[in-house]
């Protein structure tokens, strides 16, 4: 007499396996636990699960042994010729990982509801379907693509043969300006000894510029942009002078318009009618310049590299520098370009990668370019390099530390000025004259966030973990005889910012824990608040009037009280139809925000207007 199968520990195992992937997201998505995200500890309970459905079939099932080891020997097999037919952005998400982590709970419930819908028929066909179930669980993986990953929702799938947006994008009209002859731009007078100029990146075809027909091509010595590079003028994502109308029920942002765009994660540079930023179409990295009144195109600079991961897709990380007459823009691969802010004309190229020694990390190049006197310094993966702004000539390489996606940050302290970067050991500072260490303050590596300044001259630095953020850390730095020390004066875990940059405001700082937002008190690192769900979402401050206006991930925006007391949502407005990492920028009345897809431009009604 045949032994009936013992089918009820697999079921339970699929039931608690369910729970896990869904119904504890569903009911609580931000939730922590062990302050590691909920979301993520959801995966790995339901690859656990899986893991223990092999182990219960294995021991437990009372099947016949043929079927037990056969049907694991046939589950390894199928995941693995299946990784040899996924579309690349499966292949490589999750540093390689995701096939296996994704299909181990689809391979588990096809054998338990196998299991339990065969559990009276015959060997024959039950090993037949057993087949069957197994390749049917295996080949979804082979249908699909991901559009890079979305906060604790994990990949965004999309059947493998829909075109992306880039190709969308690639398949319209060209709107590339047509080529004019351009005047060459001037070179500025050398503040050092001249050196030769660099020679354009030897691994990129000769870059290409095009302009609109009828655009001036003239040069004229820019006075301070309004919005020169990445989060504004000090690099803080603060907006002085601007109070807007909060009321969005009655005065809600006007679109001013809307183009699509290539993928990149860069913010804009702003000065007057033109904005500048970085994008990927093709095979081509683009630095391009756009007017902020229409959308039209102005001119559009092309290298011959693209970088492309399969978290964060395609397209630069950095957002490009403005500075006089010049556009500073650092691309994924380590191309450093300076162009003429006018034209796009080529002023001269440098490949940072090949200066520095370092090779493009994980998620590309993401440093913006910051200019310091006659210096203009980058950061690439931890190793910090100055520039001569007039000629592009190296002047000196600092010190080699572990990776970094942060940019490097100007302070001035005790009278100071230095150059912060966090990675490497945690935090450094070096003099941008020629790149020496002042001091360093070791933590974990890795940040990706920009430091913040206090009043007092403190600094507020983060660290990060594979997880998300660790925590929010005060440093008390001093100048003395034998140096500089940096003091720890406490470490939050109230604000845990990963790629989301926070602001500081009245002795406090508001930022992103996880995809929450979050306030802490700079007296203690104690928290404040925390509430509002806007996802990997990105921020500004208006300090005049207490308020930061939230771009969320999803591409709404919010506007949130800068307050200690609680948090509080003033309103909120769809601006973008996509996943939005990027930073707005907001100059005057006019907000720019973009994404992988598209960028708009809206007005925001002034108050008192």
């Amino acid at each position: 007499m045949k032994t009936p199968l013992r089918l009820w520990p697999g079921v339970a195992l699929l039931a608690v396996q369910g729970l896990l992937l869904f119904g504890v997201p569903a009911i609580a998505p931000d939730a922590e636990l062990f302050e590691l995200p909920i979301g993520l500890l959801a995966i790995m309970g339901g690859v656990l699960c899986g893991l223990l459905v092999a182990l219960w079939w294995l021991f437990f099932s009372r099947a016949h042994w043929a079927e037990r080891v056969g049907a694991i020997m046939l589950m390894v097999a199928g995941i693995i010729a299946t990784s040899y037919v996924v579309h690349v952005s499966i292949a490589g998400a999750g540093q390689g990982m995701l096939l296996y982590i994704a299909a181990i709970p689809g391979l588990s419930l096809a054998l338990v509801v196998w299991a339990v819908a065969t559990a009276r028929l015959s060997d024959g066909v039950r090993r037949v379907t057993m087949v069957v179930a197994i390749l049917l669980a295996c080949a979804p993986w082979a249908l699909v693509r991901t559009a890079g990953v979305i906060g604790a929702a994990g990949p965004e799938y999309h059947w493998r043969w829909t075109p992306t947006p880039e190709e969308l994008l690639l398949a319209q009209a060209d709107d590339t300006p047509p080529m004019v002859a351009a005047a060459p731009a001037p070179v500025e007078t050398p503040l050092t000894p001249a050196a030769p100029v660099a020679a354009p990146v030897a691994s990129a075809a000769a870059p290409t510029v095009m302009a609109t027909a009828g655009t001036t091509l003239s040069t004229p010595e820019v006075t301070r942009a309004e919005w020169p590079g990445f989060r504004g003028p000090d690099r803080d994502g603060t907006v002085h002078g601007v109070r807007i109308n909060t009321d969005w029920s009655t005065a809600p942002p006007v679109e001013m318009w809307r183009r699509p765009i290539g993928p990149g994660w860069s913010s804009f540079s702003v000065h007057g009618d033109l904005l500048y930023t970085q994008e990927q179409r093709g095979d081509d990295e683009i630095v391009a310049c756009y007017r902020v009144s229409t959308g039209e195109p102005v001119w559009k600079h092309r290298d011959a590299v693209r970088f492309w991961e399969s978290n964060g897709g395609a397209g630069p990380r950095a957002t490009p520098t403005l500075h006089k007459n010049r556009v500073y823009a650092f691309g994924a691969t380590g191309i450093l370009n300076a162009l003429d802010a006018a034209t796009g004309t080529l002023v001269w190229s440098s490949n940072v990668a090949s200066d520095t020694g370092r090779a493009v990390p994980m998620w590309g190049f993401a440093s913006s370019p910051l200019v310091v006197d006659d210096l203009v310094i980058v950061a690439a993966a931890g190793t910090l390099a100055g520039y001569d702004l007039a000629t592009g000539a190296k002047r000196w390489t600092g010190p080699s530390y572990g990776g970094s996606y942060s940019s490097p940050h100007r302070v001035t302290i005790d009278g100071v000025v230095q150059v912060v970067l966090l990675g490497g050991p945690g935090a450094i500072s070096v003099a941008p004259s020629d790149g020496a260490v002042l001091w360093k303050h070791e933590w974990e590596p890795g940040p990706i966030v920009q430091p913040a300044v206090m009043a007092d001259g403190d600094i507020l630095v983060n660290a990060i973990a594979s997880t998300g953020g660790i925590g929010t850390r005060r440093l008390h730095l001093t100048q003395g005889s034998g140096g500089w020390s940096a003091e720890e004066r406490w470490t939050s875990n109230g604000l845990k910012p990963y790629f989301n940059d926070f602001v500081v405001h009245k002795g406090h700082a508001f930022g992103f824990d996880g995809s929450i937002l979050s306030s802490i008190n700079l007296e203690d690192g104690k928290r404040n608040w925390k509430g509002g769900r806007y996802g990997n979402g990105q921020l500004i401050l208006l300090p005049d009037e207490d308020v930061m206006l939230v771009l969320s991930e999803e591409g709404e925006l919010a506007l949130v009280s800068a307050t200690a007391d609680k948090f509080t949502e003033l309103a909120r407005f769809p601006a973008l139809d996509a996943k939005t990492w990027n930073h707005p920028v907001l100059v005057g009345d006019v907000l720019l925000v973009r994404n992988g897809e598209e960028m708009a431009a809206f007005r925001l009604a002034l108050q008192g207007r």
